[in-house]
């Protein structure tokens, strides 16, 4: 019989909810994520312009990937889980609490670093060198910690730990909610060659619809790996039907 834990499956369904709230609000407040690829100048202007709400916005996106830390090793370290396979077991726990810390990372730049540039970029005093430099500071901040590492480490990792629970779950008799995971999460891998693109001087937009399409996906994953958990005994009927 599978062990039931509402609380896992509750947090599932409350992490898939969640990230998307400072998602959404972001997109509508600051053009996200399309803003990323606009001239750094644009940025910044525009981030000045969102003041305090924008930044604690920000901030809680960052701890939203946080969350991500402990959901993952709860979701992977089950009982259930590491008796289907303890390596795959810990490789998703080891992934996903890594994801969540690398994307964190990545997004806590916009809480405790763009404001000073958007600052000095936006004073009325600011000359053309001052503003060349904020730029240019602006561009390698985000270059390494936003593409680098937040996005294209961040979501490899993520990617890793999707596989990871995925598989577990398809070992444990269940289809549905595996076979989103692995979808989503080709979509999400498919969508890191953005960073590559654009390292290699080429537009990468096509990338970007993946990488939207892929988390997209992951909401409904996390929904329906919660939903497992809330109606466990479903689960376990049809691992026993399998076997």
């Amino acid at each position: 019989m599978t062990q039931r834990s509402p609380f896992i499956g509750l947090s599932a369904i409350g992490m898939a909810i969640g990230f998307n709230l400072p998602y959404l609000a972001l997109a509508q407040s600051y053009d996200y994520p399309a803003v990323l690829r606009r001239p750094a100048g644009e940025a910044l202007t525009l981030f000045s312009e969102g003041g305090a709400v924008l930044i604690l916005t920000w901030h809680a996106f960052a701890w939203a990937a946080l969350l991500f830390v402990p959901l993952s090793l709860g979701l992977a370290l089950t009982a259930e889980n590491r008796g289907a396979s303890e390596r795959l077991s810990i490789a998703a726990a080891l992934t996903g609490a890594l994801s969540g810390v690398t994307q964190s990372i990545g997004l806590w730049r916009w809480v405790f670093v763009v404001p000073d540039l958007a600052r000095e970029y936006s004073a009325s005093s600011a000359d053309a060198a001052a503003r060349a430099a904020a730029a240019h500071s602006f561009g390698v901040l985000n270059a390494y910690g936003g593409v680098a590492i937040g996005e294209h480490l961040g979501q490899w990792l993520l990617v890793f730990f999707m596989l990871s629970l995925s598989a577990l779950q398809w070992r444990r008799g269940l289809r549905a909610a595996p076979a989103i995971g692995f979808l989503a999460a080709m979509a999400i891998a498919t969508g890191t060659n953005e960073g590559i693109a654009i390292a290699l001087g080429r537009a990468g937009d096509v990338f970007s619809l993946f990488t939207i399409g892929g988390f997209l996906g992951l909401t409904v994953w996390l929904i329906a790996t919660g939903l497992v958990h809330l109606r466990p005994e479903r689960a376990g009927q049809e691992a026993a039907r399998r076997r």
